[in-house]
């Protein structure tokens, strides 16, 4: 799990990296690099998103849990 963790932050900020140059620049990085990955790049934020949302819990959530 740790490894896809890692592998969609990484494509997350390739994404995020991209939509910059393609905004000041009108460049698309990822295409000239490595043609269509954006399924993979959408995925990833799918990834980042749910990591986020579940890893920081309260000490208070932590409690509860160890007293059911």
């Amino acid at each position: 799990m740790e490894y896809l963790r890692k592998t969609s932050l990484v494509l997350t900020i390739i994404g995020a990296l991209n939509w910059g140059l393609v905004g000041f620049f009108d460049f698309n990085l990822v295409a000239f690099l490595f043609g269509s990955i954006y399924m993979l790049v959408g995925l990833s934020a799918l990834v980042v998103a749910y990591s986020a949302a579940t890893c920081c819990r309260t000490e208070e959530h932590f409690v509860k849990e160890i007293s059911k």
